[in-house]
Order: structure tokens, then C-alpha cells, then sequence
């Protein structure tokens, strides 16, 4: 295992140093814009600018990195991200925060698939599996503790923004000082709608839906937090709570997945999920234990979702095709996520915190009766015949490189060597 950890020690820690500066910046906005008295529709739209960025980075990165190089372009995505949480200190404003968040999603995204392209490239078929589940925890502990931090400090004044900026300018060391060789260029990715729709329907209406829940969920949690009456460190704890309980819930609902049709998995988590999207709707929380053990539930089905979805998907997708249909569902999500906060930002601002949810029960039903519609069309795929279920960061955290490093030796190479105009052999959809 040591050996395995230190020739990456360098990326691990510029990447939690990119996650711990994007876990106070995604929070710090919410909670300040919250107090700055921003609605909850121009929150949103927080959420929608990101998700807009963070898709544009996926598709225009890699062909900046092969212009330029990774250490150069890694180095520019640190610097912009720092002045993007800067200005937004400087203009305390919605119409500013909106663009500026959008240039963040774009470097986040950058930054992330240049580690991932560096960890890949280090990385041999009998350690990635090992590699990537360190960087996976790595990540996640990071973007917690981060998020935790603001609990510590006043989120009226200029601290936290300079402690992400400053943060997001350290992240760039670790790689800037690097003398290994560049590696191999970056994943790119092309969406094709019909290709992943016949290999899998299921799979693409859910990750969209996925996309609106969980981007909805992550923007608006501190809004709804703060609206509902939590002090400053319940609602760091129901912003981060809900990503870890995901992270463990992983475990036994891939091993179900593995041993049964996977969309019976996914309707029974969306199921869970939509039990707690009416609690809150019902019940209307106010208790700081309530709200905190409603989210956790809520987290765990939430956040355990999209993993099962992209093995449903892979399990129909024929061989050497995985890493492309995992990179188009990843750009699916991303719509979703473009979607999501922005209608959930203006049900809250029309009917109140409760819109929050509202908007989550209303893709949590659409996914739960299309996916039993669809279990009616076609037959489970055979035991025998699945792969394996792989744990996975929360899909805000993934980019397509994240399917490279996480892939086996068969499927370890970059989607413009894969044949990404491939369907199912026998035409069938599930």
C-alpha cells in the first residue's frame, strides 16, 4: 500500500487542496448570498452557472492540454478559480456571482481531469482500483473538512474568500514543482444521445434526473438550512452529512446491485429518497437532530445513486465501450445539473424552503415510474453477465477522466481511441 501512496503523495495533496478550496467555495456562496438577502431563484442559478462551467470544462479542456500542456493549463485553472472566489468577495452582487461561478465549474472541472490524467498515467491495471478509491476518500475528506471550516469563522467578512483563494493557489504547487513527464492526453468526450438511449434508456432518463435532484440538493441545502432556522455549523453539517452517508450507503447497495436486476436497486433507493423528500415536505423540520437525520437518509439514497446507474449502463454496453458510455452520462447529469437548481430556486422562492423538495419529489417519481415502466419491457441482465459495481465520488466530483483511472486494463484508454458510435449488437433497449 505504501508503495502504491508515494510516488502519488504530490497529486493526493494538490487535489485535497482543490477540493478543501471548492468545499468552502461552495458553501461560503449559499450562506452568504443567504445573508446578503439574494433569493433563492438567484441562488440557484448559482448552481446552474457551475453546472454550465464545470460541462464546458469536460468538453474544452483536453483540447487546451494537448495546446499547451497539463502543467501549464493545471496552473491556469488554480489561478482562475482564485480570482473567481476573489471577485466574487469583491462584488457581493447576484448578477456578478452567477458568471463568475461558472468560470469556477470550468477550472474545477480542468483541474480535476489534469490529477485524474496524472494519477491514471502513474498508475499500472493491478494498482488503479487501490489508487482510485485512496483519491476517491482523499477527495471526499477534503471537500467535507471545507465545508465544516466556515462553522469556524464570521461568513460576513473577507476570511473565508481569501482562505479558498489562497488554498486554490497552494493546489497548483504540487504539480507546478512535478518533473515527471506529462502524461498521455486527456479523456474527451462526445455526447451521443441515440447511442446511449439504445444502450440503455433507463440509464439516461435516470442519471438526467439524478442531475436535477442532486445539483438542486448541493446548491440549495444551505439555503433551505439557513431558511428553516439551523445555526451556521448545523447547516455545514447538512451540506457535508448527506455526502458521506452517500459515500458509506455505497457499499451494501452496490453488493445488492451486483446480485439483482440493478433497476429494482435504483427504484427501492429512489424510493428511500422520496420518503425523505416528503418528510420534508410534511413534517417541515425545524429541529437541528431532525433535519440532520432526515438528510443523512436523504444523502445515502441520493448520492448512492449514479454509481448504480452507470454499472446498469455499462452492463449492456458492449466490450471496450464503458469509459464513453460513462463519460455520456456524466454529460447527461451535467444537463440535469444545469436544470435542477434553477427550478428549485424558484419554487423556493415562490412557495418557500419546503420548494427545495418539492422539485427533488418530482424526479424522484418521474425516475421510479419510468424505471418500473421499463422493467416491464425487457428482462434483467443475467448475473453471469454484469460487472462490477465500482464505488464513486458524488458526479458533481467526476469528470470523464474519473471512468479512465477508475477502469480495468481492458478498458484503460482514452474515448477517441474507443469506438463511440457503438450500440448494443442486438439492437434491444433496457
Amino acid at each position: 500500500m505504501i508503495r502504491q501512496i508515494v510516488p502519488i503523495t504530490a497529486l493526493l495533496f494538490g487535489s485535497a487542496l482543490l477540493l478543501f478550496a471548492g468545499g468552502i467555495h461552495g458553501l461560503i456562496l449559499p450562506v452568504r448570498g443567504a445573508a446578503e438577502g439574494f433569493s433563492a431563484s438567484s441562488l440557484g442559478l448559482l448552481g446552474t452557472g457551475w453546472a454550465i462551467g464545470y460541462v464546458l470544462g469536460c468538453i474544452f479542456v483536453p483540447r487546451l492540454v494537448g495546446a499547451v500542456g497539463h502543467i501549464r493549463t493545471y496552473g491556469v485553472m488554480c489561478a482562475f478559480a482564485a480570482v473567481s472566489m476573489l471577485l466574487q468577495a469583491l462584488l457581493v452582487e447576484a448578477w456578478a456571482w452567477i458568471p463568475i461561478r461558472a468560470v469556477s465549474g470550468f477550472c474545477f472541472a480542468g483541474a480535476a481531469m489534469i490529477v485524474e490524467s496524472w494519477l491514471n498515467d502513474k498508475s499500472e491495471a493491478n494498482t488503479r482500483g487501490t489508487i482510485f478509491g485512496i483519491y476517491t476518500m482523499v477527495n471526499l475528506g477534503a471537500l467535507t473538512a471545507g465545508q465544516m471550516v466556515i462553522s469556524l469563522g464570521d461568513t460576513m467578512s473577507f476570511l473565508f474568500f481569501a482562505i479558498g483563494a489562497i488554498v486554490y493557489c497552494l493546489a497548483l504547487v504540487p504539480t507546478a514543482l512535478s518533473t515527471s513527464a506529462s502524461p498521455a492526453p486527456l479523456t474527451s468526450v462526445q455526447l451521443n444521445i441515440r447511442v446511449l438511449w439504445n444502450n440503455s434508456p433507463v440509464a439516461v432518463a435516470a442519471v438526467f434526473l439524478v442531475g436535477i435532484s442532486n445539483a438542486a440538493f448541493g446548491t440549495l441545502a444551505a439555503v433551505y438550512a439557513g431558511r428553516v432556522g439551523l445555526e451556521l455549523t448545523s447547516i455545514a453539517l447538512f451540506a457535508s452529512i448527506p455526502v458521506l452517508a452517500g459515500a458509506v450507503a455505497q457499499i451494501p447497495i452496490g453488493y445488492l446491485s451486483d446480485r439483482m436486476d440493478r433497476r429494482i436497486v435504483l427504484a427501492v433507493v429512489a424510493a428511500v429518497a422520496l420518503a425523505a423528500d416528503i418528510a420534508f415536505v410534511v413534517l417541515l423540520p425545524d429541529s437541528q437532530l431532525t433535519n440532520l437525520l432526515l438528510v443523512a437518509v436523504f444523502g445515502a439514497a441520493i448520492f448512492a445513486m449514479y454509481p448504480v446507474i452507470v454499472a446498469h449502463a455499462n452492463d449492456h454496453a458492449p466490450p471496450g465501450t464503458s469509459i464513453q458510455v460513462s463519460g455520456g452520462l456524466l454529460m447527461m447529469f451535467g444537463i440535469g445539473s444545469i436544470i435542477g437548481p434553477l427550478i428549485a430556486g424558484v419554487m423556493m422562492t415562490s412557495i418557500g424552503p419546503q420548494g427545495l423538495f418539492i422539485t427533488t419529489i418530482g424526479a424522484h417519481v418521474v425516475m421510479i415510474a419510468f424505471t418500473l415502466w421499463r422493467m416491464t419491457r425487457r428482462a434483467a441482465v443475467a448475473e453471469e453477465d454484469k460487472g462490477a459495481f465500482q464505488v464513486s465520488a458524488p458526479a458533481r466530483m467526476v469528470t470523464p477522466e474519473t471512468a479512465t483511472l477508475a477502469a480495468g486494463e481492458d478498458e484503460a484508454l482514452p474515448l477517441e481511441e474507443a469506438d463511440v458510435g457503438t450500440s448494443p449488437s442486438d439492437g434491444e433497449q433496457v
